[in-house]
């Protein structure tokens, strides 16, 4: 069986494991936009988080297999479309993932100085299409729109000290930028309550921990939760436990010199330099522009009171407002998946593939993983499991016959004629590896891990394109 994957970032790689995996005959060819692959490990995943990446090295086991192939530089859809794949696989599985943010849709969100966390992440992380954005950090007070890890990451990315993010491989023209940062505030800012909140401990504990920032958290958002937390899961209690002693945390009476180190520790907290904080119940009502009516100056939000409890409880507006200054706006309010094909169903609503199990509703032959088949949410393990569970649906239709093995499909054979007609040149995985190779290299100057390349032209030139 000839199966093809299209996007190679945790959904299309772990698909193209399970299936070589538990299939002794398939190959598995995967179609990536880019000329480099893994998706959001390269894009997504924040530099100074380099113990997460570590999935890249599996992956490329997976691409070495010699029932895999790699072809990157191809967009589907433009440069081939998903009708011409289904004649040329007997399966196709769409794991591109979610590569467009949800918007605020409110008055102001296009002046300058406004943001989209997935934009300031990709600029940051070297994704071609965002390395020109320029952000301005011009500004003492940032306010992010949005309580998930990308929102933590992206206000740690904003406030770490310099030295720490210079050991790491985030680009270095966003490294230069943030050397000539003022953005010495951040609020990350929450429609619902500090139960809602979708980041995890690990992030947070980090934020907490982060040299030279202080947390400031007003102790009065989490009066009562001590019992509204004694039943809720042990993550969640957690969580929440670590936020109330943040905001509570005083120097306790202990013998002198315990205190005397907390109240060092405390002094020099009070004096650090830089400072971040929580604020919830409060929705985005309009970005507010400066007298020129060009750039941001601050955001108007609405207060709100919540509806029902728990991970359902709904932010209502009570009818006051609050405005807060800031000069650097960043939305963090979920990433989106967008249709690739006229030919294939798409929940709009929903900005997923209509699917079961990872089937594609209406289209035998056609599958999909990851984020486009259940939205853009959960980590690189949540990615797997799903992923795991499209590939079982595609060996499952091949073992009950779904899939008619017995009819031949010419695989990338028939895709490379179509492509070469239209003058597209892919790049292979052995390709890749000299870019890498070359990043790597460049890093060590610099005395990091690697050095990204940003533009596409660029890598294309390198390997003699």
């Amino acid at each position: 069986p000839r199966v093809c994957v299209v996007g190679s970032g945790p959904a299309g790689f772990y698909t193209a494991q399970h299936i070589l995996k538990h299939h002794g005959g398939a190959r598995v060819d995967i179609y990536e936009k880019l000329p480099v692959p893994f998706g959001l490990v390269r894009f997504g995943v924040a530099p100074d988080h380099p113990e997460v990446k570590n999935v890249i090295n599996a992956f490329t086991q997976t691409a070495r297999s010699e029932r895999c192939a790699y072809y990157g530089n191809v967009t589907v859809g433009k440069d081939v479309t998903v009708a011409e794949l289904q004649q040329a696989y007997h399966a196709v599985v769409l794991s591109y993932g979610a590569e467009d943010n949800r918007v605020l849709g409110i008055p102001g969100e296009n002046l300058s100085g406004v943001y989209s966390a997935r934009a300031f992440v990709g600029w940051y992380n070297g994704l071609p299409e965002n390395r020109d954005l320029k952000p301005d950090l011009s500004c003492e007070t940032a306010l992010i729109l949005g309580h998930g890890n990308v929102a933590l990451d992206v206000a740690r990315i904003l406030l770490s000290p310099l030295h720490l993010l210079r050991k790491t491989d985030i680009t270095d023209g966003s490294l230069a930028a943030l050397a000539c940062s003022k953005v010495k505030r951040v609020w990350l800012v929450g429609r619902r309550g500090p139960l809602q909140v979708a980041f995890t401990i690990k992030e947070l504990r980090e934020m907490i921990n982060l040299p030279g920032a202080r947390p400031v958290l007003n102790p009065a958002d989490f009066t009562g939760l001590e019992n509204a937390i004694k039943d809720a899961p042990r993550p969640r209690k957690r969580l929440t436990e670590l936020m109330i002693k943040t905001a509570l945390e005083k120097p306790g009476v202990k013998t002198v010199e315990v205190q005397a180190a907390a109240v060092q520790a405390a002094a020099v907290q009070a004096a650090a330099p830089r400072e971040w904080g929580l604020k919830f119940q409060r929705s985005p009502q309009e970005v507010l522009p400066t007298t020129d009516g060009r750039r941001a100056r601050g955001v108007r939000m609405a207060l709100t009171r919540l509806e029902g409890s728990g991970d359902s409880a709904k932010a209502i507006p009570t009818g006051d407002v609050e405005e807060l200054e800031c000069g650097l706006v960043l939305s963090s309010i979920g990433y989106r998946s967008l249709q690739l094909d006229p030919a294939v169903p798409f929940d709009t609503q929903r900005g997923i593939i209509p699917n079961s199990s990872g089937r594609v509703e209406g289209v035998p032959g056609l599958y999909c993983s990851g984020w486009v088949k259940r939205g853009p949410t959960g980590v690189i393990i949540t990615t797997m499991n799903d992923s795991f569970d499209t590939a079982q649906s595609v060996l499952e239709d091949l073992q009950v016959g779904v899939l008619d093995v017995s009819a031949s499909r010419e695989g990338f054979g028939a895709v490379e004629s179509i492509l070469r007609s239209r003058g597209v040149r892919p790049v292979s995985f052995s390709d890749w590896e000299k870019i890498d190779a070359a990043e790597v290299a460049r890093g060590k100057a610099a005395g990091k891990p690697r050095e990204k390349i940003v533009d596409p032209q660029e890598m294309l030139r390198l390997i003699g394109h």
